[in-house]
């Protein structure tokens, strides 16, 4: 039977999943379990989305430093393989039909756990969305202290430590991105999927990585633009984010929406709107994309009567304030938008 102060733990941890400061969070869900369980040192350890090892986000009496080599050393164990399969937390003190599998009765506790004072430990696997995003481990200086219905409560509170472990857990939300169309979080030159999101099918373009590594290396925050995506025509946004809580990352945020050209208009009409934004002439723009000056000027003509704009002047400020851009990779540096003083 649980305690009142058991499912008042169990409550605010549960209300730390909405908290943005997830620093912040861990450590009181750290703290929350101290009242729920027994425990004399914890650690909560995230996944490093580009290195795939365990880097501690929080911890009670854990060194971090100690925390991720012991958590570097456990994933080669058949504990670990234990803790990802079974769906209530494993201890050193839980019994098992095969000995040999007795955490208590192998090398990693007898050489690592023992001697720093662990008479009892328990490690949950974080999930979030299906995904392995963290593990949870506890210990306590008191032999058997992690009984199975300990052991159960702990079980009922992984998935709330797995929104906090996970490192894009809110990034799919962040900026009042539509919640339709495709996602992703690119780091490091790597693609990390957002859960809950399609993939952002954009990211398959040589042409638009290339656009957006010059968007990554920039100063911006935000860039709106339109691009071809296969067939269709999309509304892409870019968005500076930061990645992770113990290691901190730069990354950004691509999303990515199927939108028609707007006002009618053609793709050549969105490129050349989309020259004469930088500042090209009409001459610069019929040498860029081998056309007649003639040519260039119609097209100028027909997107100023489809925008409804009275000159090329408003024309251009409305392809920069709405984001009706298809800009190049060296274009980047004149639309991206900063934040102020930046």
């Amino acid at each position: 039977m649980l305690t009142h102060h058991q499912i008042a733990a169990a409550t605010r941890i549960g209300m730390l999943t909405r908290a943005r400061d997830t620093a912040s969070a861990c450590a009181e869900a750290l703290h929350e379990l101290g009242r729920a369980l027994p425990l004399d040192a914890a650690t909560l350890l995230e996944i490093d989305p580009v290195t795939g090892t365990y880097v501690q986000i929080a911890g009670v009496n854990y060194d971090a430093d100690v925390s991720e080599a012991l958590a570097a050393e456990f994933v080669s164990t058949p504990w670990y393989t234990n803790v990802l399969r079974s769906e209530i937390p494993p201890s050193i003190s839980e019994d098992t039909e095969d000995p040999g599998v007795r955490y208590r009765d192998g090398w990693f506790y007898a050489e690592r756990m023992r001697p720093a004072g662990v008479r009892d430990a328990v490690t949950g696997a974080l999930r979030h969305h299906g995904r392995l995003v963290g593990l949870i481990t506890l210990s306590t200086a008191t032999p058997d202290a992690y009984d199975t219905g300990t052991r159960r409560l702990l079980a009922s509170l992984l998935p709330a430590l797995g929104v906090l472990a996970d490192t894009t857990a809110h990034a799919g939300d962040l900026h009042d991105l539509p919640a339709e169309g495709g996602a992703g979080l690119v780091v490091a030159g790597e693609t990390v999927e957002l859960p809950g999101r399609d993939p952002a099918t954009v990211l398959q373009d040589p042409e638009f990585r290339r656009l957006l590594h010059s968007f990554a290396d920039s100063h911006g925050t935000r860039l709106r633009l339109l691009w071809p995506v296969g067939q269709d025509w999309c509304r892409i946004t870019l968005r500076r984010h930061t990645l992770g809580t113990a290691v901190v990352r730069r990354a950004v945020l691509v999303h990515q929406a199927p939108a028609p050209l707007p006002y009618g208009l053609s793709p050549r009409e969105l490129e050349v709107l989309t020259r004469a934004a930088t500042g090209q002439t009409n001459q610069a723009i019929a040498q860029a994309l081998f056309l007649s000056p003639r040519t260039v000027h119609t097209h100028v003509e027909h997107l100023l009567r489809k925008t409804g704009a009275s000159s090329r002047a408003e024309a251009t400020a409305l392809a920069v304030r709405d984001g009706l851009l298809r800009p190049t990779a060296e274009d980047v540096e004149r639309f991206i938008e900063r934040t102020p003083g930046g």
